[in-house]
């Protein structure tokens, strides 16, 4: 008679099983290849932050050969424990010190030495576990504006006769300075239809400042589009408002607004110091809207208002228009190269007869595949309008 089987699992199978599941938790499914090149790009962002506070002027000028490397290496050591609160850089320096040092005393005749190293790897630990727990408590904070943030764009476009409408927004850090909306004003006069508005935006900065200036700038909007002020009178308003709160110029805001009548399909616009949109006619010509103004919340050296113009044009079927932020044409890859306006208007001239959201998803698509594992710079926002054939 055999002897049974048996069905249980090996233990090195199931160590083996164990570890898959855990190096599959901490890789997030990425090869080893993308983990270093996602290191090589985290250690640059680190090495540019650290690098700013350091005078490299004086380090070059005062030492050549190995010592500019260990002056430079001390500089940047420095800068990244000035990071750090008070105690943490204190208790930094103990854990080193345990770790490069030993202690040697004398016992009567005989000589002891202590290595403390292991005291110091768990200070170092400790101070790992106290960063990373204040890296949580941000991030949730951060997620919680997001949410917040989310709310204050439109999750899905209007629906509009005739024109197809589709956006995306891709923020650097957990919320962002860029802003688009897309909405029909309620003007409430019953002699004419509701027009269309469109707004790309983008506040000078990145992360939370920003962030917090685009959620004011979005509700002054709103504001000013509830009334039945003409567009350039909500530009007006808004300059006046981000003049108020831009911190004598330094927390300006570039904007690109247009309204459009969807009977007549006449779109008015105005450019405030934004990226030229790009408008794609049928028959393949390039046109950009660029007539209007400088940023919003520029210093006056008058005593005048800025004064902004207004360009006007008919949109036709199978026209296509992009309204994009500089993170889209500035975005660059790991070699440093920018994806630039020249690859941005290849692109949209070679794009087919098709729906909004696929355009825009091409579009998307394109720039991922430009920058690769090359860590994001800034904001990338874009706002696609199809004219219906």
């Amino acid at each position: 008679m055999p002897a049974p089987t048996s069905s249980l699992p090996s233990p090195s199978r199931t160590i083996r099983d164990r570890f898959r599941i855990f190096w599959a938790r901490v890789s997030e499914g990425l090869e080893l290849e993308q983990l270093w090149d996602q290191f090589l790009s985290e250690a640059k962002a680190s090495y540019g932050l650290y690098s700013r506070d350091v005078d490299w002027d004086e380090i070059h000028r005062q030492s050549a050969g190995a010592r500019r490397i260990g002056r430079s290496a001390w500089a940047l050591f420095q800068a990244m424990l000035m990071k750090l609160s008070p105690a943490r850089r204190v208790l930094l320096l103990i854990a080193i010190a345990l770790v490069v040092f030993q202690l040697n005393f004398g016992w009567g005749t005989h000589e002891v030495s202590i290595n403390l190293a292991g005291l110091g790897a768990f200070i170092l630990f400790l101070l790992l576990a106290v960063e990373l727990a204040d890296r949580v408590a941000m991030k949730r904070d951060l997620e919680i504006a997001r949410e917040i943030q989310q709310r204050l764009v439109p999750e899905t476009p209007p629906v509009v006769p005739d024109f197809d409408i589709a956006f995306a927004a891709r923020p650097q850090n957990t919320v962002a300075g860029d802003y688009y909306d897309a909405f029909l004003r309620q003007l409430q006069d019953p002699s004419a239809s509701n027009p269309l508005l469109l707004i790309v935006a983008d506040v000078a900065g990145k992360s939370v400042p920003a962030a917090l200036l685009m959620a004011t700038f979005q509700a002054s909007l709103r504001a000013l589009s509830a009334t039945r002020a003409t567009l350039p009178e909500v530009v007006a308003g808004l300059d006046r408002y981000a003049r108020a709160h831009s911190m004598d110029g330094r927390r300006f805001t570039t904007a690109f607004l247009a309204q459009i009548h969807p009977q007549t399909r006449e779109i008015e616009y105005t450019n405030a110091g934004h990226n030229d949109p790009v408008l794609r006619r049928a028959s393949g010509e390039i046109e950009r809207l660029s007539t209007g103004g400088p940023p919003f919340g520029l210093p006056l050296f008058t005593e005048h208002e800025v004064i902004y113009e207004s360009g006007k044009l008919e949109l036709r079927p199978g026209d296509l228009l992009l309204i994009f932020t500089d993170g889209l044409i500035e975005a660059v890859d790991e070699r440093g190269q920018e994806f630039g306006e020249l690859r941005l208007l290849r692109l949209i001239q070679s794009v087919p007869q098709e729906r909004a959201a696929t355009t825009l998803e091409r579009v998307m698509k394109e720039v991922s595949g430009f920058v690769g594992l090359a860590r994001q710079h800034d904001d990338i926002t874009c706002l696609v309008v199809k004219v219906d054939a």
